[in-house]
This record gives structure tokens, sequence and C-alpha cells, in this order.
């Protein structure tokens, strides 16, 4: 999505979050230990009960010069990489 100049992620939550809300993740990538802090501001949001049976959640795109978000977005396409021939669904664009 090329309005999220900085990278971003999809969340789903059932929480009710305002758009451009400032918020801080920390998140676990898949099967690695380590938890990465994350701060972002809310630029999407799909509500309960989206049409097409759409995951309720948040899009949070990545805070400028976010050293955190700077090694999520990395460690995120270098996951990509591999699942791009997956049959298993998503939430990527």
């Amino acid at each position: 999505m090329p309005f999220l100049k900085n990278g971003g992620l999809f969340i789903p939550t059932n929480k009710t979050y305002e758009m451009g809300e400032e918020v801080f993740i920390l998140l676990t990538l898949l099967d690695e230990p380590e938890k990465i802090p994350v701060a972002g501001n809310i630029a999407w949001i799909t509500p309960k009960a989206a049409q097409g049976n759409q995951a309720a959640g948040i899009g949070v795109h990545f805070s400028e010069g976010d050293g955190g978000a700077n090694v999520v977005r990395g460690k995120i396409e270098n996951h990509l990489v591999d699942k791009l021939k997956s049959d298993k669904a998503t939430y990527t664009m």
C-alpha cells in the first residue's frame, strides 16, 4: 500500500480505535522468541461484521524513524518472501 511510506501491519482485534490514534505494540513475529516494540498510528479500521467476512482489526502505519519499526519491516519482508507461494490465507495486500 503505497500510502504507508514507512510500512505497516494489519492487527486483528475487536478493540475500538480512532483513525490517526497513536498506538504502541509489542510484536512477536511467527516463531521468533523476542518481542519488538513498535510505534505507529491507526491508518485504517475494519469494523466488526465487515462485508465479505473480513476479520475485524486495525491497520497500523509504522512511525517514521522508529528503530523497532525498521527492524519489524525487514523481518516481515524476509518472512513474506518465503510465503509468496503458500496456499495459506494471510492479511497481506
